[in-house]
């Protein structure tokens, strides 16, 4: 079972390096080629960006649950059926955010209190962003689905064709090479487009050549008229998902304003440890989506005694391949922090950070493969109810406290604390509540 975990992580993990580099690469072509404005611009849409990020992430992990018990059980037809009610669901749904969006992005920015000398910008790169919300809604779903069945390479293939293509049209798009025009801080999100239109029909192309379960023909066309049973199911077990990814948005944001408290030399250390962190972390998110998936088809296939085997080779490909990352980052710390940081003062408090956090990700890697095992039965409210009160209830007010007895390094204290408490509830009602239970494929 780990081996097959383990191919199934490989380019997962590396679609999530892929896609941090082609964001990082196309801040930093607006940056340098236009201006700090320009990129701030970028900045001030980011929340909106955010949000829609989290729900369309929701309810494509709600159907990858429901892809993965129906391939599970070799449904192909419900397989598709699935598919084509989600592809449907996140192409209506993106032409509604398409028109509401650009018709109301001005104002959307200024509750945001958006800076008056960059909302002109932002409401233009905001307004294409929008627009571009159809394709990329079907293309990200449509790779999520295909995870579903188990296959993570061929989303990573499009993947690389969108971020290639993203990062190499956008510096075009704005110096105005081979005679294109001249876009300014939009040709980010116009090269965004042609990248995931690219990609979106590549992967068509591929699927239909492999006689792909998935691949989009009329029987899909016609299933992309909703199934309302599977999208109320599709919605139940993602929506809660989404919201706890909003909640952890907002819990950033409560401690970037007690770091700012400490001065600038926190904040850019702050920054800095979240760079770090960021790719410490995507092991753990990937290993606990492979859980929920790998569960899910065990439930569709009537093999729960096969979760067990599941849950014990995702825990310890999470402390296996997160220990080794980790322990690099140890090793290295002060040569990885020194590729942001220059200043000597800012570089020793990011150092001394690092060090609070880093461990507890094996902590919170373990924790998301129980979570994700039990949402690959359709359970996601007490694993979303911890979730968001180990975030709520204790990462930000143990981080407040924290911060006026011992100072910065409280503030990072409430990660530790809080993964150690959110692995216990999830642990607690794994073993005490779900593993009593018997699980029946959703639909």
């Amino acid at each position: 079972m780990w081996q097959i975990l383990l191919v199934f992580l490989v380019p997962l993990m590396l679609s999530n390096v892929l896609q941090s580099a082609s964001q990082t690469m196309a801040s930093i072509w607006i940056g340098r080629l236009i201006s700090t404005q320009a990129l701030g611009a970028i900045s001030a849409v980011f929340p909106i960006i955010f949000l829609l990020f989290s729900f369309v992430f929701g309810v494509s992990s709600g159907s990858s649950v429901l892809i993965g018990q129906a391939f599970g059980a070799r449904d192909h037809h419900k397989v598709k059926k699935i598919a084509g009610t989600v592809l449907g669901a996140a192409l209506y749904l993106g032409i509604i955010v398409a028109i509401v969006g650009a018709l109301g992005s001005s104002t959307m920015l200024a509750w945001l209190q958006t800076p008056p000398d960059i909302i002109g910008q932002a409401d233009a790169y905001a307004r294409v962003i929008f627009l571009t919300m159809p394709i990329f809604f079907v293309y990200f779903v449509y790779a999520t689905i295909l995870r579903g069945t188990g296959d993570s390479t061929t989303p990573f293939y499009a993947l690389i064709v969108s971020a290639v293509l993203a990062i190499a049209i956008t510096p075009l798009f704005i110096v105005g090479t081979f005679g294109l025009p001249k876009l300014g801080v939009v040709s980010a999100a116009i090269a965004g487009l042609i990248a995931n239109s690219a990609a979106l029909c590549w992967l068509l192309y591929y699927l239909a050549r492999r006689n792909h379960p998935l691949k989009f023909d009329r029987e899909t066309l016609g299933d992309m008229l909703i199934d309302w049973s599977i999208l109320k199911s599709v919605v139940r077990i993602g929506v809660p998902t989404g919201i706890q990814v909003m909640m952890v948005s907002l819990a950033e944001i409560a401690v970037i304003s007690f770091v700012n408290r400490f001065g600038s030399s926190a904040t850019a250390a702050y920054g800095a440890v979240n760079q770090v962190v960021g790719y410490v972390q995507f092991p753990a998110i990937s290993i606990g989506i492979a859980a929920s998936i790998f569960g899910a088809q065990c439930i569709g296939a009537r093999r729960e005694d096969k979760l067990g085997s599941v849950i014990r080779s995702a825990v310890g490909l999470n402390y296996f391949v997160g220990g080794i990352i980790i322990g690099l980052c140890y090793l290295f710390a002060w040569a990885i922090l020194g590729w942001f940081i220059t200043d000597p003062q800012t570089l020793r408090i990011a150092h001394e950070l690092l060090m609070i956090v880093l461990w507890s990700y094996l902590l919170f890697g373990n924790s998301a493969v129980l979570s994700g095992v039990m949402r690959g039965s359709g359970t996601v409210l007490w694993p979303t109810i911890n979730g968001i009160f180990a975030i709520w209830g204790v990462e930000v007010p143990v981080a407040y406290l924290l911060m006026h007895r011992i100072g910065l390094d409280g503030v990072w204290l409430g990660y530790p604390i809080s993964y150690c408490v959110v692995l216990g509830l999830q642990f607690c009602y794994y073993e005490f509540v779900w593993k009593k239970k018997t699980h029946e494929r959703l639909v």
